[in-house]
């Protein structure tokens, strides 16, 4: 059997911070699948009755639990603004290389400025009663 050529592996490639925002893509999406396990126990904690919920809040609003809402209000933000960026590639718009690299750092200035207002609603509002 010849040998056939193989592609590139990613390791061939000199790394560029699009390939990162392509794997934070990938593993935001990841995570946020995993926080939806969470919203699903929440709404059967509801589902259960009053008494239920009311078990369950002092493990809804403990520190740990604070930890994981906000990561995945990070996830979120940067998985939405990234999925648009790849909403407008998906049109043709924004190939280009130089286009491509600004539209990187657009995701990332405006997922870090929208993460903090919503971490500081979190933080002011909480996720309690």
């Amino acid at each position: 059997m010849p040998e056939r050529p193989l592609s590139p592996h990613v390791w061939h490639y000199r790394w560029a911070y699009t390939m990162t925002l392509s794997i934070l893509h990938r593993l935001t999406g990841l995570a946020l699948t995993l926080a939806l396990v969470g919203l699903v126990l929440w709404l059967a904690a509801i589902g259960l009755g009053p008494a239920r919920y009311v078990a369950w809040l002092p493990w809804l609003t403990a520190w740990p639990a604070m930890v994981l809402y906000g990561l995945a209000i990070v996830a979120l933000v940067y998985h939405f603004c990234n999925g648009l960026r790849h909403l407008a590639w998906d049109v043709g718009q924004g190939y280009e290389r130089r286009t491509a690299r600004t539209s990187g750092w657009v995701v990332v200035g405006v997922a870090i400025v929208a993460a903090l207002v919503c971490l500081y609603f979190l933080a002011r509002h909480g996720a309690g009663p």
